[in-house]
């Protein structure tokens, strides 16, 4: 049974929509997140989850008890749902050991002390048992609140954007690190981020949100080389549309040579089964699908660079003057303006049929047909 489920929910703040028919599955002991730009609706779907606003329409359960429906909000501290916000959230005047405590007072003091004692032990805290939150780094802080939101043991615990506040390189380590400790507990969790490193590191399901809608519900790998529809495949990673043709039920030629796959979903959808040079397409070609290799007749001249340590991002220009994205090793240091060879190394082809006219597709004159598994 699903942990978390959500039937074609609705919410509304007065006449604007801001969340509409949403449905999305959490398994027990599954990290699900949902990513999206500033105002998709992300945190008020979570603030939804949390009962801290109502539903306009649909169902939402928690371990299969109703916690929201229309006319019907269970009250939050009914739920039992962790909360862990983005600042942290501390109480300033409480030691590292008195935050933790803090939601299980209740609980007798050997049982508080027990659990307080397994969490500092699980989160790296145990030095800093005694230390206040403005004697901590700003990781070590992050690790304080979740391990506050884990000591009443929920069923459900929710991030809402809980790293932002951190530098990138902390924010990616401390992402791997709550997921490690998420799963030692066998917690199931939703976070939400706008940082798609963020969501990849940490969650085992990804919604990506657009307009209050999850335009695709996914594992990261799937959304990354099988985006379900264009936005998906804009939004998520780095990327460039080559204009392409449909040659044939399992050819689509681009101008760095033919890709052989599957049909594009979008072409089918027109009617299009038995595809010729009439039917074109827009091909997402990524970074990683464009190989240097200063032995290939097929050039490029490198418009612009980006030096990330390990490896460059090259923008390059091709010879019909359309722009593509390359990784290359950071040890191939091409200036801009120079030529350099290419080759294609697609395992995935993803492609969308055109909208905005048809265009001509250039081919390289020593590229040879590209075979892959779609």
């Amino acid at each position: 049974m699903p942990e978390l489920r959500l039937d074609q929910v609705s919410q509304s703040y007065g006449t604007r929509e801001v969340v509409r028919n949403l449905s999305m599955r959490l398994r027990d002991g599954e990290i699900g997140c949902l990513l999206g730009a500033s105002g998709c609706g992300k945190t008020t779907v979570l603030r939804c989850i949390a009962g801290f606003e109502p539903l306009t329409s649909g169902e939402m359960r928690v371990d299969g008890e109703v916690v929201s429906a229309r006319g019907f909000t269970l009250a939050p501290d009914k739920r039992r749902i962790g909360m862990m916000f983005q600042e942290g959230a501390l109480f300033p005047h409480l030691s590292v050991a008195g935050n933790i405590a803090f939601g299980i007072k209740s609980q007798p003091k050997a049982a508080q002390e027990g659990r307080v004692a397994e969490l500092l032990a699980l989160t790296g805290l145990e030095s800093s048992s005694e230390k206040f939150p403005h004697q901590l780094s700003g990781g070590q802080q992050q690790r304080v609140a979740l391990a506050r939101s884990l000591a009443p043991k929920p069923k459900l615990l929710l991030m809402d954007e809980p790293f932002s506040s951190l530098d990138v390189e902390l924010r990616e380590r401390l992402a791997l690190d709550v997921r490690a400790i998420l799963k030692r507990e066998r917690m199931t969790a939703l976070i939400v981020t706008h940082d798609q490193h963020e969501a990849f590191a940490m969650a085992d399901q990804v919604g990506v949100m657009h307009e209050g809608e999850i335009a695709q519900w996914d594992t990261p790998y799937n959304l990354y080389h099988r985006p379900g529809n264009r936005f998906v495949a804009d939004f998520v990673g780095q990327g460039v549309f080559l204009p392409g043709s449909v040659l044939s039920n399992t050819r689509v030629k681009i101008e760095l040579g033919e890709l052989h796959g599957h049909v594009p979903t979008e072409c089918d959808a027109s009617g299009c089964a038995q595809c010729s040079h009439s039917c074109y397409v827009d091909v997402l070609i990524r970074p990683d699908d464009i190989v240097h290799d200063d032995e290939s007749a097929m050039h490029a001249v490198v418009e612009s660079k980006l030096f990330r340590g390990g490896d460059f991002l090259y923008t390059l220009t091709l010879p019909s003057g359309a722009q593509a994205l390359s990784l290359v090793p950071s040890h191939h240091d091409h200036a801009i303006g120079e030529k350099i060879g290419i080759k294609l190394a697609v395992d995935h082809v993803v492609a969308f049929r055109r909208t905005d006219g048809a265009r001509a597709v250039h081919t390289h004159p020593n590229v040879q047909p590209i075979k892959f598994v779609a």
